[in-house]
């Protein structure tokens, strides 16, 4: 094994837990999730299995937009702690094995922030500059690409104060910042510093291809967006050599290859978004062909880069790749209600919810994300499967307390219900008397012990990080089958997107001294043919993955 080469890329065999302070755990009682209370439940993701920490936004914030709307970028949110406790995190992460990232959202302020007060005051501001302004709304730019359309009908709003319009992206309140000017670019390198030296091992940065366009920007820039970008990541190498830069590009498949760089120089890692969509049409029809059209339209990625695949992120279910009819279908399928749609492109709700609870899909949803190339990111409550609460607006309707036992809120909080950050899961079927991590932990059969061991298998099977990834054909159109080839090593993974038992017939081809396949989850082992034909029996929505043996070979399950 290549270990010098897989310890240098960390990233591409990592496995991400994403969560928001304010809704993990609250340690003070107050009602909102903080880092002491993450602090007290760091040993339960060490236990997971957890590589890394994706933390969401902690930053001072209005909290408009759920902390994307920043007011300083070198602090902590006072409710949630304090430099110190976030200091205090990273090294009980690092202690426990895990290294810890955040979102950079640079994009764009808070209206609130200092800049954006200091520019619109003033034309002499030196902030200025650093937002993007316009006497008029620039043709055609008004509502076009609006992130929001629910909620905005343009992208300028006019600043009574500054008599000009502002751009904005997102919503009114979050100006964008203006990349064109070389001092926002130095700042935004300092931002990056500062939490790098406090032990960040890198970003998710927010919105990359808004951080990288320059419509409406009047001033032309001194050098190409594109080139900026390779730029930070050379500032962050020198700064710590094994950070990283994890983008949200939701773009079409050879759109979002520029962002890694020609020479796997830009980004690390990409959200896997066009995958994430294939995987959503493939599980509401229970065939594999569009998952496999899927991941042939993927481009090959440098040497150094990975993907980052998900089932569900903290924001909408984005089906906006698909075409109105596959959108359609999904939503008959997994959203049939309007309440659990929206922006038109997107659901609101988690994996179980969408499954009816049906457990043996919902473990092959994960076994099956688990083994896409690349490296699987979870967010928090996935591993117990707990469920949305509508009765939470928008896209915050995914984002409730966790739910950590039977208790008062569901373990998460000692305040009233009144004062929580965000109301927990109701429902027996749904709620925390029914779904919780305390119960789960005690039942050996339980879905916080199925993904424990799973993702000890995913960390165990480097070949999926690192090796040749190839479709293997299989007659029966709900099953997906797909192999890996690394450093001489073997490794198959077996899904059932039907609800149905099938056989699976397949070949493994190139058996030179190959004579069984070992099952990776014990559920029992299989003799290669002389010609490498395999046959096997799936249940509905079974799922397995197998190593390939060499004669006299010991493998170690």
């Amino acid at each position: 094994m290549a270990i010098t080469r897989t310890s240098d890329t960390w990233w591409k065999n990592a496995v991400f837990y994403c969560l928001d302070v304010e809704t993990f755990q609250d340690g003070n009682g107050d009602g909102i999730g903080d880092f002491r209370g993450l602090m007290e439940r760091i040993d339960y993701l060490a236990g997971l299995g957890v590589t890394c920490l994706w933390l969401m936004p902690f930053y001072p914030t209005p909290n408009s937009d759920d902390g994307y709307d920043i007011t300083d970028y070198y602090s902590v949110d006072p409710r949630l702690g304090s430099l110190g406790d976030f200091v205090e995190l990273v090294r009980l992460a690092n202690d426990r094995g895990m290294r810890v990232i955040a979102d950079l959202v640079v994009n764009h302020t808070s209206r609130d922030h200092p800049w954006f007060q200091s520019a619109r005051s003033d034309p002499k501001s030196p902030y200025r500059d650093w937002y993007v302004w316009s006497d008029q709304i620039p043709e055609g730019d008004k509502q076009s690409g609006l992130v929001f359309p629910d909620k905005e009908d343009s992208n300028w709003e006019w600043d009574d104060q500054a008599k000009q319009y502002f751009l904005h992206r997102f919503y009114k309140y979050q100006p964008d910042l203006n990349i064109s000017n070389p001092a926002v670019r130095d700042e935004i390198g300092k931002i990056i510093g500062f939490w790098l030296e406090l032990g960040l091992s890198g970003f998710r940065v927010d919105a990359v291809p808004f951080l990288l366009e320059t419509i409406g920007i009047k001033a032309r820039m001194d050098v190409l967006p594109h080139d900026w970008l390779r730029e930070l990541r050379s500032f962050m190498g020198r700064r710590r050599g094994d950070a990283i830069l994890m983008g949200e590009v939701n773009l079409e498949p050879e759109e979002v290859r520029r962002f890694f760089g020609d020479d796997g120089d830009e980004l690390h890692m990409c959200i896997n978004f066009n995958l994430n969509q294939s995987f959503a049409m493939a599980l509401a029809r229970g065939d594999a062909s569009g998952l496999i059209h899927g991941l042939r339209a993927l481009p090959t990625l440098p040497e150094d880069c990975q993907w980052g695949n998900f089932i569900r992120n903290h924001d909408e279910w984005s089906l906006d790749k698909l075409t109105e009819a596959e959108r359609a279908e999904v939503f008959r399928e997994f959203g049939p209600k309007e309440e659990m749609q929206l922006f038109g492109r997107g659901l609101r709700r988690r994996l179980p919810t969408m499954l009816n609870g049906d457990e043996a899909r919902i473990r092959m949803a994960y076994s099956l994300m688990f083994s896409f190339p690349g490296a699987p990111v979870l967010f928090y409550g996935e591993e117990i499967g707990m469920s949305e609460n509508l009765a939470i607006p928008g896209r915050l309707s995914v984002r409730s307390p966790m739910q950590w036992s039977d208790e008062v809120n569901g373990g998460f909080s000692t305040a009233d219900a009144k004062l929580l950050r965000r109301p927990v899961v109701s429902g027996k079927r749904w709620g925390p008397a029914s779904i919780n991590a305390a119960a789960q932990r005690r039942d050996d059969g339980s879905m916080l012990n199925w993904i424990e061991r799973l993702i000890r298998r995913r960390r165990e099977t480097p070949e999926i990080a690192y090796g040749k990834w190839s479709i293997v054909p299989v007659t029966d159109p709900a099953v997906f089958a797909l192999r890996y080839d690394w450093d001489d090593r073997t490794v198959l993974t077996v899904h059932n997107l039907g609800g149905k038992s099938c056989g699976a017939n397949f070949k493994v081809e190139n058996t030179l001294g190959w004579d069984s396949l070992v099952d990776l989850f014990g559920r029992g082992d299989f003799t290669l043919d002389k010609d490498g034909t395999v046959s096997i029996h799936l249940d509905r929505y079974g799922c397995r993955w197998f190593r390939v043996r060499r004669k006299g070979e010991t493998i170690l399950l």
